[in-house]
C-alpha cells in the first residue's frame, strides 16, 4: 500500500460549476463543519503493536510503556508483533500498524479489543465488504491481511487477556480526556469545509472524525471517510492544519486533463525532476505524480490554514520541511497569491489547467513564483542552502 495514500489521502466528489457565491460555497446557512471527536481503545491497540515491535521509531515515545506492559504477553505474542512488521514490509503492505488500522477501519466498529476480535472472527463479512468498495482498496493488501487475521486476531486476544483496556486507561486516561475535552471545545470554531469548498470547488461531507489516541506517535493517520487518529496531546492548531491538508488529497483528479496537462510540463522541467529524483526517499513522494499531488495539496492547505488563523509563515514551512523538496507548493501558492485566490477561490481544477495553458508552469515563471516564496534566488531553489 502506498504510505502517501494512506497516511495523506483524501477523496471528495467534484461539485460542478461551484463558483463563489453558490449556496455550496458560501451561503450556506450556519457552519458547514461537524466536528466528532472520541477515543478509541481498539485504535489505541493497534498503535501500540508499534512500540512492541521494538523499533526506534515508536520506541523512543513509549519505551517506559513497553516495559511495563510486555512482561504481561506470552513469549507467542512478543515474537508475533515484530514477524508481522517485517512480514508487512516484505509483502509490499508497508508499515504494519498504521495498515492494520486503515483495514480495522472499515469494520463495524473499533472502539474497544472486543470490536477487533469480532471483526477479525470474520474478516471477509464484517471487513472486505466496506474496504473493497472505498477508495483504499488494494487485492494484495487484502490477501495478505486475511491470511494473518489469524495470527492478529490471537495477539489482540492476549492483548485483552492482559487488560490493555486498564493498562491504557492508568498510563493514559487523564492525557486522552483532557485531549477530547479541548478539541471538542475548540475545533466547532473553524469551519474547514466551509473555506475548503470555496477554494476548491468541489464539495465535500460536513463531518470530519477525530480518533485521539494515545500510543500513534509519530504517525497523524488518515483512515476510511473523512477520519483523522491523532495523538491526544497535538494542539488545536496542529489539529486543523492535519485535517485542512489530509482533506484535499487529491486535489484534482489526477487523471483529468488539468492534471495531465501541468505534469506534461513539470516532467520537462529541468528542476523539478531532479528534486524528485534526489531526495531522500525516506521523506516519499518519489514520483513526479506523488510530489505535485501532495504540493498542490499543501500550496492550497496553506491559504485554508491562513484564512482559519492557524497558518504557518510559508517561507519557513517550505525551506525546513523534508529537507526543502517542496518547492512546487511554494510555486503554487505564489501563483495562487498572485491572482488572490484566497478571496476569489473558484475551481482549483480550472485554475491549474488556465496555468498550464497560458505558460504560468514554464521553469522562468513558476520558479520565479517559488523563489518570492521562498525568500531566496531562483537559482538557489534545489538543493536547499545549508541552514536555509
Amino acid at each position: 500500500m502506498n504510505r502517501r495514500s494512506l497516511l495523506m489521502s483524501a477523496l471528495a466528489a467534484p461539485l460542478a460549476a461551484a463558483r463563489p457565491g453558490s449556496v455550496t460555497a458560501q451561503t450556506w446557512p450556519g457552519p458547514r463543519t461537524v466536528w466528532r471527536v472520541d477515543p478509541s481503545e481498539g485504535q489505541d491497540a493497534i498503535a501500540f503493536l508499534a512500540p512492541l515491535s521494538g523499533r526506534e521509531l515508536y520506541t523512543g515515545y513509549y519505551a517506559d510503556d513497553v516495559a511495563l506492559f510486555a512482561p504481561r504477553l506470552s513469549q507467542a505474542t512478543r515474537a508475533a508483533v515484530p514477524e508481522l512488521w517485517r512480514a508487512a514490509e516484505e509483502a509490499g503492505v508497508g508499515l504494519f500498524s498504521p495498515n492494520l488500522a486503515l483495514i480495522l477501519s472499515h469494520a463495524a466498529a473499533d472502539a474497544t479489543i472486543d470490536d477487533l476480535l469480532t471483526a477479525l472472527a470474520d474478516p471477509e463479512a464484517t471487513i472486505r465488504p466496506a474496504f473493497e468498495a472505498g477508495s483504499y482498496w488494494n487485492d494484495a493488501d487484502w490477501r495478505w491481511f486475511a491470511g494473518k487475521a489469524g495470527e492478529i486476531r490471537a495477539v489482540f486476544a492476549d492483548l485483552k487477556a492482559a487488560d490493555f483496556a486498564g493498562f491504557r486507561q492508568e498510563r493514559a486516561g487523564e492525557a486522552v480526556a483532557a485531549g477530547l475535552a479541548m478539541l471538542r471545545a475548540a475545533l466547532p470554531a473553524f469551519d474547514i469545509i466551509r473555506v475548503e469548498e470555496r477554494l476548491t470547488g468541489r464539495t465535500f461531507a460536513p463531518e470530519i472524525d477525530i480518533t485521539v489516541l494515545h500510543f500513534s506517535k509519530p504517525h497523524g493517520i488518515k483512515v476510511r471517510g473523512q477520519r483523522f487518529l491523532q495523538a491526544a496531546d497535538y494542539d488545536v492548531a496542529t489539529t486543523v492544519r492535519i485535517a485542512a491538508h489530509e482533506l484535499l488529497h487529491p486535489p484534482i483528479p489526477m487523471d483529468g486533463p488539468a492534471a495531465r496537462a501541468a505534469l506534461a510540463i513539470l516532467g520537462r522541467d529541468p528542476l523539478i525532476p531532479r528534486i524528485v529524483g534526489e531526495h531522500d526517499p525516506r521523506w516519499g513522494y518519489t514520483t513526479l505524480d506523488g510530489l505535485f499531488n501532495e504540493d498542490l495539496c499543501q500550496a492550497l492547505d496553506q491559504m485554508v490554514s491562513e484564512e482559519l488563523g492557524v497558518g504557518r509563515n510559508p517561507a519557513d514551512r517550505w525551506r525546513k520541511a523534508d529537507d526543502g523538496i517542496h518547492v512546487m507548493a511554494a510555486g503554487f501558492y505564489g501563483l495562487l497569491r498572485e491572482d488572490r485566490w484566497a478571496r476569489e477561490g473558484g475551481s482549483l481544477e480550472a485554475w491549474v489547467l488556465d496555468a498550464a495553458d497560458g505558460g504560468r508552469l514554464a521553469p522562468e515563471v513558476f520558479h520565479a513564483a517559488a523563489a518570492e516564496v521562498l525568500e531566496r534566488p531562483v537559482d538557489a531553489l534545489w538543493p536547499a542552502p545549508a541552514g536555509a
